[in-house]
This record gives C-alpha cells, structure tokens and sequence, in this order.
C-alpha cells in the first residue's frame, strides 16, 4: 500500500463520521443510522442519513453520498487534499510520504497566525488610532471579530520583537513581508495600519493587507509574495463567504476590503475581492469552484471600467455567466450600501448588464452614432465583441444592433462573420482550423457534465450507457469513462480513489479538475436532461450535414425519389431542430 493510500485509510478508520458530522448537522439515532436535515439542500423533513458501520452518508432527497472526506470537503467547499489536511490537523495524524506538507509554508503559516494574534491584541486595546478608524467606517464588534481585523502601532520594531523573541528568525520575516531592514536595522513593515489578514479557503493565513490610518502613502500595502502569497491565486475574504455563494449560486467581486466587509455586515454575503490586482486567471477558476455566476462590481471611473472589461473577458473564457454593475452617484460598494442599505443594493445587482451588453454600452460612449461613419466604427468594433459570444446569443444583438443603426442585418452579420473559409465557431469564439486539432483532445463540457453526474450518482451511468459513443469522443474523456465501466458494480458508488489510481497522470489530472471545478449545483436531474438534449441535438445537426451533403451530390434525373425522400427528412430536421426537439 502507498504512504497516500495508507494516510486515506487511517483517516477513514480514525475520524468517525458521525462525530465529523455531527458538529455540523443535528443528528438523531433512527435503528441503525443517524438522521438528520441535510446540510446540502433545504428540507423539512429528513431524509440525511449517516452509516456509523459502513462511514458513508447519503440524503435520499438531494442525492449527495460519500464518505467522512467527501463529507468534509462539499461541507467546508474544499478540495481533496484540503480536506485530508483539515482532518489530519483535528484528528493528529501525520500525513505520510506522498501527502506530506511542506514544512517551509508551515513554519510561515505560523509566522502569519502569530502576527495576526498580535495585530489582533494590539487593536482590541480600546482607543488607539485603528480601532477609532474602523469604529469610524461604522464596521460592528462582531464583524470586525469575523474577519479578524487587527491594528500595526506606530512604534518601529514591537512585531519584529514579538516575533523573534517567540524564536522565528531574521530571515523567514523578511521573505514573508512581515519586516523591512535597512543600514543593517530590521524594522516593522506595517506601520500606524489597519490590518486585514488574508486566509485561505484552508483556513490559513497567507498575507497582510494594511490600511495606513491618517495621510500617509501607500494608502493599502499588501505583503509581499512569498512561499504562501501570491496575489493571483488567492481572493480576499472568500474563506469567509465561499459557503454563501455556493449556496447563492451568484458571486458579487468587488475591489477592496471594505467593500467586502460592509457588504457582509449589511447582510450581502456572497461577496469577496481581488487583492489590488487586475483579476487573474487563477482567481476567475478559484471563483468558479463555488459558482459560475459572477457579477463585477468596480467603481466607475475609467480605471473601474477597464478593470470591469478586463475581468469580463477573463470569466468569459472561463466560461463564466458574468454581469458587470457600477454602483451609482460614483460611489464604491461601502459608501452606498451603508447610505443606502442592503435592497437598495441587491436592486443594482439585479439590474447589472451581461457581458455583451456591458460591452456595448461602453462602445456606444465612445462614438457618435449620429454620424455614419462613427456608427461604422461602432459597428467594427460592435462585431469584435459578437464574435465571442455563442451563434444563437451574437444572432439577438445582430438584430437588436441592426434596429439601433439602421443597418441592415446582413452587413453586420458579415461583419462578424467574416469571409475566412478558414474559420469556425466553436463555443462561441472563432478558431482557425488548424487550430482545431489540439483543441479537440481537451475533454468536453458535455464530457465533464456526464462524467460529473457518474461520479455523483452511479445511477446516471446506467442512463448514459445508450449514448456512451455520442458522448465521450475525446482521448482524455474516453479513458476516463474506460476506467469508470471497468469499476463498476451495480448498485455501488464509485471508488473515486481507484479510478483516479488507475489514470495516467494526463487524465487523472483531467479527473480531478473535474470533481474540483464543474458544480452541479444539485440540479443534477435538470443537467442531465440538459445533456441527453444536447446529444439528441447535436445527432440532429450531423444527421442534417450528411442530408446537406448527400441532397449536394446527388443526381436530380437520376434519383428523383430519393432526392424527395432526402429532402423530407432534411425539412423535418431542421423543423426539429429549429423548434429545440431532441
């Protein structure tokens, strides 16, 4: 057995489920089981069942299943390994060769909780300058408590002495950012600051972020990167909020920290922000764990607004629904919901414009659309951002653009279109052919769905086995399903471990991006659904190509029959495909 199996095992064997349980959901002794409400969806009566013999749980109202590590992790929004550590560390047990922690972050994640501990007690000492700041921005106890906000005095060197003389050297507070030195003379970096502490969705604390209090410059200084901070891969205030935005399925990003602590205080809860960087990548994927609706709440100013279309376009090609608000009179999110209160803002969330609208609607700023030529430079520009959304999504504004300028809807469609033979739409964006090839071995959004749903509940691989060559056409998405029919056992769950086990490293990896980022959001039944329509859809639209070519070649003198014939079915198709049939 490998060191990682044997941790897995003796976490399985020491951490009881019930107990894991137990301290989340109110659980009662019903024969052999324990019953409660599950903690996954909203129910009156319980149908949440926990098996101390066998240390699985299963609700028969929403579906969800697993053990106590699968428990932990769609409990606490955590990966795999995020969940093994959080019961290793509450149950004791030393993770073995293979999930061993890095000993250099621990000793930092240290380093971080005792400043935080000191930043902590330093502004619960009543009337110093952070604590008269925060009580000033109108910020309560027990929220300023929540997010662990604490205050850097004055002085030069009370962090580096407290710090030190706890036994941490010189040379592991410089790396983190917790101290400066100069001419030989170590110092503080956080001076006269309010300090946010910055966590994990681990629970670990990562970095600083400081708010100089009176005139001062930088207005916030962050920590540096370090062995545990970097920027890009990490959002403020998500380990507080992530369960909220799960469980909201929308997230509200904002850009500063107070914003998201006013908004939480106010009761807006699914909310977090990028720390002082443009939004990355790496963030917009983090994000996606907990939901794919996004809405980008900046200020209004040019910068907001850049920073607004930037973070549009990287949650687009995420594959993210994202909506952009700008709060009104100017205002940042803290200012307005504290005039204005919770409604008032929640009303600008539900009036914040999609992607493609936003888009436009800084466009048509731009130019003036009384004037033909300007309206033609709109229109090119208008046709850059058409050719990122969908067919069916760039066919609306076609129209809706053509109304508002008095174009006809040919020439914007062939503005967007294109003459380029070489070019095809594939998930709404244009790609030249050659480039198709690579794009084809990444496995599916139908794939991962499908796979995801098995993965969920061994019940839908039964429902997919007629499809099974419709849907899986990828290498990546091939050998997945491969090894998922060779594990299964009727009226079992997957050992998701054994699949993962008998992968490549390619497609484990594949494997685990799926299980960690595609969210079903317990709306399995109406995914699936959602699925087989799309199989039965797209069999319609190569079944309408080959019509296509067949009616294409064939000759009318010859095969007047059959050319009816074809000509019926391709009439029928099209009907069916035009009235969303499957």
């Amino acid at each position: 057995m490998s060191a990682g199996n044997h941790t897995v095992d003796e976490i399985k064997s020491r951490c009881n489920i019930v107990d894991v349980i137990g301290r989340v959901v109110s659980l009662k002794k019903a024969g052999s089981n324990y019953k409660g409400r599950c903690p996954f969806h909203n129910e009156k009566t319980p149908s949440f069942v926990v098996s101390e013999t066998k240390q699985i749980f299963t609700c028969f109202g929403c579906g969800a299943t697993g053990d106590v590590i699968g428990f932990v992790q769609q409990y606490y929004q955590l990966d795999f390994m995020q969940a093994i550590e959080k019961l290793a560390d509450e149950y004791g047990i030393t993770i073995q060769k293979g999930f061993r922690k890095n000993e250099n972050k621990e000793e930092a994640y240290t380093i971080n909780r005792e400043a935080a501990k000191f930043f902590f007690r330093a502004f619960r000492k009543k009337e110093n300058p952070g604590y008269r700041y925060m009580k000033g921005r109108e910020i309560a106890p027990e929220t300023l408590n929540k997010f662990g906000i604490g205050y850097a005095d004055e002085t030069w060197s009370s962090l580096y002495e407290y710090l030190t003389g706890l036994g941490f050297k010189q040379e592991k507070l410089l790396e983190l950012g917790l101290i400066s030195q100069s001419k030989g003379k170590y110092y503080d970096k956080f001076r006269s600051r309010v300090m946010f502490p910055i966590i994990n969705t681990s629970g670990k604390i990562i970095g600083f972020g400081g708010r100089i209090i009176g005139d001062g410059s930088p207005k916030y200084l962050n920590s540096q990167e370090s062995s545990v901070f970097l920027k890009k891969n990490n959002l403020y205030g998500l380990n507080i909020t992530r369960q909220e935005i799960h469980k909201e399925d929308r997230a509200i990003l904002v850009e500063g920290y107070m914003d998201v602590i006013s908004l939480y205080q106010s009761g807006v809860r699914n909310v977090s922000a990028s720390l002082g960087t443009a939004l990355t990548e790496n963030q917009a994927r983090l994000l996606k764990r907990y939901t794919e609706n996004i809405i980008l709440s900046y200020d209004a100013d040019e910068a907001g607004i850049k920073a607004a279309l930037r973070g549009l376009d990287i949650l687009h090609s995420e594959h993210c629904r994202v909506k952009v608000l700008h709060v009104s009179d100017g205002k940042d999110p803290d200012e307005f919901v504290k005039k204005n209160g919770k409604n008032a803002f929640l009303k600008l969330v539900e009036e914040a414009l999609p992607f493609a609208d936003y888009k436009l609607s800084v466009l048509r700023k731009r130019f003036d659309l009384t004037s033909t030529q300007e309206r033609v430079d709109f229109l090119k520009n208008a046709a850059g951002v058409l050719r990122q959304l969908s067919p069916v999504e760039a066919d609306i504004y076609i129209k809706k653009l053509a109304e508002e300028t008095k174009i006809s809807e040919g020439a914007i469609r062939l503005e967007v279109n294109g003459n380029n033979s070489e070019k095809q739409v594939s998930g709404g964006n244009y790609v030249p052919r050659k480039e198709q090839e690579a794009l084809s071995d990444a496995v599916t959004a139908l794939e991962k769905n499908m796979i995801k749903l098995i993965l969920q509940s061994s019940k839908y691989y039964v429902e997919i086995l007629p499809y099974e060559k419709q849907v899986f056409t990828t290498a990546g998405g091939q050998n997945i399903y491969r090894g998922i029919k060779e594990l299964y056992e009727e009226n079992e769950e997957l050992d998701i471990r054994r699949l993962i086990d008998s992968l490549d490293t390619e497609d484990a990896d594949a494997l685990q991006d799926i299980m960690e980022n595609v969210r079903l959001a317990h709306k399995e039944e109406q995914i699936f659904s959602d699925c087989i329509h799309t199989i039965k859809r797209n069999g319609l639209v190569q079944r309408e190509q080959e019509l296509i070519m067949q009616l294409s070649i064939a000759d009318e003198e010859d095969n007047t029959e059959q050319i009816t014939a074809l000509t019926k079915e391709l009439m029928n198709i099209q009907m069916m495909i035009k009235n969303g049939r499957g």
